[in-house]
């Protein structure tokens, strides 16, 4: 069988981006060209300690006091984890570990604020290379309030989780000897309760009552931490308390540049030329005038421009240089940036300086995209749609929550993003609840060409924030820190709620070239649903939700649970709760059974028949995970714009990412193991992708580019459970460009076909090229109607068990690249069976699994004679030595491979 085209093509696009070194996911840009992070590593060491043991910040910034009793911290880090990682609690990772009612983990709801205030503290050198200069100590991010001391003075406090704040402290400073950092980090002013006895809950009409007694909406914060369905049910016990991003080291001149922002403006449908308008905030940090020069310098272009500019003490001014001033910034013929599918998503470069006295006192550097993003309701129901360069873009999005304990790395978040952009995702939708990410996430956004919808801290299962000043000063400082990324595209207010009075108005006039809507549910975004799994032939007929009709319009939430891999599940809970399946433990870990995976889901799964281990039930979960999965995607396609019988703008998956260990997992689980449901809507959202529907028996073909196909052919193929051929059709279609052609085949199925059996799907050029395909399992059941388990998608598959054994031929080849391994295999099925739902898995000599590691593809099923070619990357972050392959299928052997 050829190789696929468009994985080559998402392999290639993905594989210049190299892995960086596993730090903190919180790691800003650099502020200054001599700037160091005071996170924990080899040379700077943190401690902890309970606020009420610790003594005074004067004693304990000094470098006499005895810290012998302190515990020692990660930093970034949360005081829960650092009290885990010390074991002082159990993982609450592990099993139901942290469940309330077990009472193994202290929650401050009982225990009380003071419980969780502690100090943390550090000391470092002040680098040499810093002497004759402006010395900053900046916080990117704590949670909740600080008090920050420095050499036994009081620096300052800061407030709010999504602030960052500067401090000068040259003065301060000792550039001979050790300086001591000291902060006292107290939690958010509300913490909330999950079970508080009488307490009026709030919640989304029909859903899980979410967000604890809402008290924790009063604080400006990650909300999700109070207890949410998706996340750890009855919430992370210290509120996420701690000093959760970057602490940076950096040194200046007096003058200082922040906040970048270039403004795009194209002559639309025009693209050939591009006005810009740049602006940088200036301050002067002296006790003296000072007068400069603000160079400037787009790298790739070629442009360069410069301003005086002149400040009194203490003076900060925005700089504005204008395409009407400066005749270079209006760039002709320039290189747009896209999402995904679209075009490139070109950056260019962007470098600032001041100089003061012919010195560079402050360089900045940036990237920005050539683009607009706009919204509109210009559609038949007046649902809301995304326009790039002037394009409209179906959003096929999905919706972004944090790692729970805020335990992340940029690892981490580069495996996630890859992911993500392996699917063929478009836009990631912040949701309120979570937190504003880290540059470093916005970076590859920017780069991936993933579209980002910002989602401010309000949610309608919550209370309003209680101090207003202080979440609009949160709101502007991260605007300010965002604004200028490619890949943002639009501001909500809130989720299912009302705005913060005055927000808006902020934000627009902070960044006024992308669209804002006060909350999630309005002004052409319906309310979302379903979140749990269901039949997926309801998605078929529209009728996937109680709550009405959700293929329609633009919904912000809809989608489905898939459960984790085998090797994920065994690591998620003692053997004993593994098989049989503790309901117990199983539900805590699904939201408290908010997904159903203890219900309709492992009904579905034992239409494959009855699991006699935990290893077989969590094979055909995937079975169920997959299929769902592209259902889901595949449906949205088929009504994509006005291509099926009702208008849709697009719709964003509820959710993407496990915070959590989880049962009710999703495309890939928090360990970064993916499960079938990535690579099955990696195939669904195929920029060309031919699709089956499981209600009509009919094929119809996607095409995501901008551009029309023309004498391209598509084949159905159906087979019988021993591979015997039974169908054949083929017929040559047109492809509009950004469109569907629906039901060009009609598939009839005879009497006599074997109650399981299977449809391979081929798309294939005018040249006759192999452009993509796709295989589905099907049953004889009839479908009898919403809300039962019944249909050729869901029931009947027991006899899948009878699947003739299919032998496979495995062949490797490595090559280790930038410090990374790659691997080319090749997977062959000579015999004369189906070879089924094929897996490649890594592992280490324990037999543990290896993650991330990045598959172009897996789950894929080989008819008698196909092969399949898979290209594997393992981050130079994972220890590749001494690696096997594992390669196996539904009905066959496993063949181990070393490596």
């Amino acid at each position: 069988m050829k190789r696929n085209v468009f994985f080559w093509l998402v392999f290639i696009a993905l594989a210049w981006l190299p892995v960086a070194a596993q730090q903190p996911a919180y790691l800003c840009r650099p502020t200054a060209d001599l700037s160091l992070f005071l996170n924990s590593g080899e040379t700077i060491r943190w401690q902890m300690q309970q606020a009420a043991k610790a003594g005074k910040g004067d004693d304990i910034s000094s470098v006499n006091y005895d810290s012998k009793a302190w515990l020692p911290a990660q930093v970034p880090g949360t005081v829960l984890t650092n009290l885990v990682a010390n074991k002082i609690y159990p993982d609450p990772y592990y099993g139901d570990n942290n469940r309330k009612k077990r009472n193994l983990i202290p929650d401050i709801a009982d225990a009380g604020r003071e419980f969780y205030h502690y100090w943390f503290r550090t000391d470092f050198r002040v680098p040499a290379s810093y002497k004759g200069k402006r010395i900053w100590l900046k916080f990117n991010g704590i949670n909740y309030r600080c008090t920050i001391w420095l050499n036994g003075a009081r620096l300052g406090d800061m407030a709010g989780m999504f602030n960052g704040r500067s401090f000068d402290i040259t003065t301060l400073a000792d550039l001979k000897g050790k300086n001591v950092l000291a902060v006292d980090v107290q939690p958010v002013d509300f913490p909330g309760a999950y079970d508080k006895a009488g307490a009026k809950r709030t919640g989304a009409v029909g859903e899980n009552h979410n967000g604890g007694d809402g008290e924790m909406g009063k604080n400006v914060s990650m909300l999700m931490s109070v207890g949410w369905d998706f996340t750890a049910p009855d919430g992370i016990r210290d509120r996420n308390t701690g000093i959760w991003r970057d602490v940076e080291l950096f040194a200046t001149g007096d003058v200082i540049l922040a906040h970048p922002f270039v403004k795009t403006s194209l002559p639309l449908p025009d693209t050939t030329s591009a006005s810009e308008t740049i602006s940088v905030e200036v301050s002067n940090a002296s006790d003296q005038p000072r007068q400069g020069i603000i160079t400037g310098s787009i790298t790739q272009s070629g442009i360069k421009f410069s301003a005086p500019f002149s400040l009194a003490p203490h003076e900060t001014r925005t700089l504005v240089f204008t395409p009407e001033e400066f005749k270079a910034l209006t760039l002709q013929h320039p290189r747009l940036w896209w999402p995904v599918n679209k075009g490139e998503p070109y950056l260019y470069d962007l470098d600032l300086r001041a100089i003061v006295q012919n010195k560079e006192s402050h360089h900045v550097h940036t990237q920005f995209g050539v683009r607009t993003v706009t919204t509109d309701r210009q559609t038949p129901d007046k649902s809301r749609r995304f326009l790039v360069n002037g394009q409209p873009v179906f959003i096929r999005g999905t919706n972004w929550v944090p790692e729970a304990m805020l335990r992340n790395s940029r690892l981490r978040t580069y495996s996630e993003l890859r992911y993500t952009r392996q699917a063929g995702i478009n836009l990631l939708r912040l949701w309120a609840g979570g937190v504003a990410e880290s540059d470093y996430f916005y970076e590859l956004c920017d780069r991936f060409g993933l579209l980002v919808w910002n989602e401010f801290w309000i949610t309608g299962d919550t209370r309003m924030p209680a101090d207003t000043a202080l979440y609009l000063e949160n709101v502007e400082s991260t605007v300010k820190r965002i604004r200028n990324h490619a890949s943002v595209a639009y501001y909500v207010g809130a989720n299912e709620s009302k705005e913060m009075p005055g927000e808006g108005k902020l934000i627009l006039s902070l960044d006024d070239t992308h669209g804002y809507q006060e909350q999630s549910e309005c002004c052409g975004v319906h309310d979302g649903s379903p979140y749990k799994y269901e039949n997926p032939m309801q998605y078929f007929e529209n009728t996937a939700s109680r709550r009405g009709s959700r293929v329609d319009g633009f919904n912000p939430e809809y989608g489905a649970p898939c459960t984790p891999v085998y090797e994920s599940l065994k690591r998620m809970m003692p053997e004993k709760d593994l098989w049989p399946i503790n309901d117990s433990v199983w539900t805590y870990l699904d939201g408290n059974g908010f997904h159903q995976v203890n219900t309709q889901y492992r009904q579905a799964v034992n239409e494959f028949g009855e699991s006699s281990s935990i290893q077989e039930y969590a094979e055909k979960a995937q079975l169920v995970g997959a299929l769902n999965f592209r259902a889901i995607w595949e449906v949205w396609n088929y009504n994509k714009f006005s291509y099926g019988d009702r208008w849709t703008s697009g719709f964003l998956f509820w959710y993407h990412n496990s915070p959590l260990p989880q049962t009710a997992s999703r495309m890939y689980d928090w360990y970064l193991e993916p499960t079938a449901a990535l690579y099955y809507s990696q195939n669904a959202l195929a920029p060309l992708h031919p699709q089956f529907d499981y209600l009509e028996n009919s094929v119809s073909v996607y095409n995501d580019y901008r551009r029309p196909f023309t004498g391209y052919t598509v084949e159905a193929i159906v087979y019988n459970l021993d591979a015997q051929l039974v169908r054949k059709k083929m017929t040559t279609i047109n492809i509009p460009a950004d469109g569907v052609v629906n039901d060009v085949i009609k598939i009839d199925f005879p009497e006599n076909i074997t109650q399981v059996h299977f449809i391979k799907l081929t798309l294939k050029d005018e040249h006759g090229r192999l452009i993509n395909d796709a295989f589905y399992w099907r049953s004889k059941d009839s479908y009898k109607g919403a809300w039962t388990m019944t249909g050729p998608a869901v029931s009947g598959f027991a006899d899948i068990n009878k699947l003739k054994k299919a032998n496979l031929n495995v062949s490797v080849k490595k090559e280790i690249r930038e410090k990374k391994m790659l691997l080319k295999v090749t997977v062959a099925n000579p015999s004369a069976a189906l070879s089924f739902f094929t897996r490649l898995k890594l592992e280490d000599t324990n037999g543990s699994s290896v993650t991330p590691a990045f598959y172009s593809d897996n789950f894929f099923s080989l008819l008698p004679g196909e092969i399949k070619y898979v290209d594997i990357e393992i981050p130079a972050e994972i220890n590749y030595k001494n690696l096997v392959l594992v390669t196996g299928a539904f009905n066959s052997k496993s063949i181990k491979t070393t490596l």
